[in-house]
């Protein structure tokens, strides 16, 4: 594989790609195709230059929908069809790797991607533990392979402005940031029977042992074992939007408090509120309600930056400054060209164009790791009842 042009064009704030040589070409591998998976699959085939190569699921129903919906983007070129990921790394074909199988698969595979050479787009959370999340880095960082996690805001118009305007000292010192995500998934019943056949034991993985438990393969991010919660799923967005706002780096220590699981089998609290402590001299508050009334997706989120200046409020679609002794009314006021939904075009083309490039992407290891941490700081302080101290110098965790 060579890359001996540019295939991207920027026109009026959009993102348009050129017809690809035959030598540009990106041969895909596809590693998880749920909903997400295959979502962003099909967000890689918007480019000509990529061709989906291989898809590895373990579940038949979504193995299936993903190579037809590959084929279909493809003029009918199947792709290859996997049930073991290490099957689909062997492929030599195979140029890059799409990861969005459930949270307790990610360090492995990530891992197992790299050793084989391929880049890697990983969905977040990245890991579990945070030492998991050394090994990925000090992985990434003997590695000559381009390394993207899943989030997207990273490359996001709107969040990016919204980092200028704050650059620029528009809000003066900002010594809190507080950010919430409602949602509700309380009246949701439990899952009895699967639709087709799971390999299950290779789908639980490096885990102990279990009976199959279709609410398990259904909910995972809602299971310990197989998660950090919601708080960690939603967690990794939030706090990588506000290390992206701040230019922060690791926070310094982690609090949090929660409400018991209402929802049957979870075993993950749906209401929490953590509280990260910075270097740079600020603090950010999450407040998780997943016990909440639900909201349109646009309303669902925000986060809030307060100023001695003004405050800044980002959401997925709007942020709005509203400066000291004018805050009835925005005194500034963004929106993006596209909307939330392109984010993720966007960093799937940042992805693309440093395979070509061999620049360093928007949100590599390190800063996949960065997004997670916080999260899993809250959670072991749940755990131990106290507050969780991160040792940046040490890498570890100190309790």
């Amino acid at each position: 594989m060579s890359w001996n042009r540019r295939s991207f064009i920027f026109a009026g704030g959009s993102l348009l790609t050129a017809q690809a040589a035959p030598s540009d070409q990106i041969v895909l591998g596809v590693i998880g195709s749920g909903g997400r998976g295959t979502f962003v699959m099909e967000v890689f085939q918007k480019d000509r230059s990529v061709r989906v190569g291989a898809i590895c699921d373990v579940y038949e129903p979504n193995l299936e929908r993903a190579l037809s919906v590959a084929a279909k983007a493809q003029d009918g070129a199947s792709p290859k069809s996997y049930r073991n990921y290490k099957q689909l790394l062997e492929d030599k074909s195979i140029d890059a790797v799409l990861i969005a199988t459930p949270e307790h698969w990610h360090h492995r595979m990530v891992l197992d991607a790299l050793a084989a050479g391929k880049d890697v787009y990983v969905e977040k959370p990245l890991c579990q533990t945070p030492e998991q999340g050394v090994e990925l880095v000090r992985a990434e960082e003997r590695s000559k392979n381009i390394v993207q996690v899943g989030m997207q805001r990273r490359s996001y118009d709107l969040f990016l402005e919204s980092r200028k305007i704050i650059a620029a000292g528009t809000l003066g010192n900002v010594r809190m940031v507080r950010s919430w995500w409602l949602n509700n998934y309380l009246n949701g019943k439990r899952v009895t029977k699967l639709d087709g056949v799971l390999d299950w034991e290779q789908w639980q993985g490096p885990l102990p042992k279990r009976a199959l438990d279709p609410d398990i393969f259904r909910n995972w991010r809602n299971y310990s074992a197989y998660s950090g919660g919601i708080l960690a799923d939603q967690g990794a967005h939030v706090f990588d939007g506000i290390h992206l706002l701040m230019n922060a780096g690791y926070p310094v220590a982690v609090n949090a408090s929660a409400n018991k699981p209402h929802r049957e089998g979870f075993d993950t609290p749906e209401t929490v509120v953590a509280t990260a402590e910075y270097a740079e001299d600020f603090i950010a508050v999450f407040s998780l309600n997943y016990a909440a009334m639900r909201y349109k997706p646009r309303n669902d989120q925000l986060t809030q930056l307060d100023g001695d200046k003004g405050r800044m409020d980002v959401s997925r679609e709007e942020c709005k400054v509203f400066l000291r002794g004018q805050e009835e009314a925005p005194t500034i006021s963004r929106s993006s060209a596209r909307g939330f939904g392109y984010a993720t075009d966007l960093h799937v083309q940042n992805f693309l164009e440093c395979i070509r490039t061999r620049k360093r992407p928007t949100a590599p290891m390190k800063l996949g790791f960065q997004a997670a941490l916080p999260a899993m700081l809250a959670n072991l302080s749940l755990k131990t009842g106290r507050r969780v101290r991160w040792n940046a110098r040490e890498w570890k965790v100190e309790l």
